[in-house]
């Protein structure tokens, strides 16, 4: 069965409850954050979603049951501490946060599909922006809402990832090292938070998606595009308590049910 078209069941064919999941999501005004949203939202979790512009995080909230939006910019410590606090409160706590809010190879280069650059070619301040972004903010974010975490007890964390072919593509910088960073950024933030009941993760569509990340420019007939509605399944799964003991995996949305069914005929 597709992933994208059906809600994760339990092994007696329930949705997880979520009713009780309270989520707090980076990105979550388009592409695979709103996609990730609503997937949660429906499922019963009370998601806080957020974008830079407090308005439009609040305009997408209100189309999805029960969410709230938080104005929020990795891009400043100021504003990621304001944030965490803002939905810490609101949900009364966070038992999961997704990092998932980044910038793509469009930035700089909107033709980077058809007219791959060279790495020499990259401005400077294009590169410091796509790694502050997807690189540095991720550990903003994680930085500030994991003592929280710490002193409940309890808390997952989910990094949105990308394809390792992805990362070494010609023409990718600096796409390619930011995602790649974040990898690194997750195992290490997993060994470091091993056995203190918060989980960390990484989650990934496996190829390229439909989301504002696609350039400026006619796509070949040859590429073809994942829907975002992919990750809805196993972010859901994520947040359930079928997931209590997950810590430190790579789960690749698009192998979602062969993954998940591999895992349960190891732990039957």
């Amino acid at each position: 069965m597709n992933t994208s078209a059906r809600a994760v069941e339990g092994p007696d064919g329930d949705r997880p409850g979520l009713d009780a999941r309270k989520v707090l999501i980076t990105g979550g005004t388009s592409g695979l954050g709103l996609a990730m949203a609503s997937a949660l939202a429906h499922a019963g979790a009370t998601v806080a979603l957020t974008g830079r512009s407090g308005d439009r995080a609040r305009e997408v909230a209100a189309t999805l049951p029960g969410a709230i939006g938080i104005e929020l910019d990795v891009l400043d410590e100021v504003s990621v501490s304001r944030a965490v606090e803002q939905a810490w409160g609101a949900l009364d706590g966070v038992d999961m946060v997704v990092n998932n809010a980044g910038i793509g190879m469009r930035t700089v280069n909107p033709r980077f599909l058809s007219e791959p650059q060279g790495f020499w070619k990259v401005r400077a301040d294009g590169f410091r922006a796509v790694i502050d972004t997807n690189l540095t903010g991720y550990f903003l974010v994680a930085r500030e809402i994991t003592p929280r975490m710490l002193a409940a007890g309890r808390g997952r964390i989910v990094n949105i990832s990308m394809n390792h072919t992805t990362m070494n593509r010609a023409g990718f910088v600096p796409y390619g090292p930011s995602r790649a960073g974040a990898e690194a950024l997750s195992r290490i933030m997993a060994a470091d938070l091993a056995g203190t009941g918060v989980t960390v993760n990484l989650l990934l569509p496996g190829g390229a998606t439909v989301t504002g990340m696609l350039p400026d420019e006619e796509i070949p007939e040859n590429h073809s595009f994942i829907d975002p509605g992919v990750m809805g399944p196993p972010i859901v799964w994520l947040a359930s308590a079928a997931a209590d003991a997950v810590h430190d995996e790579r789960i690749v949305a698009i192998e979602f049910d062969d993954w998940l069914r591999g895992r349960d005929a190891v732990t039957a």
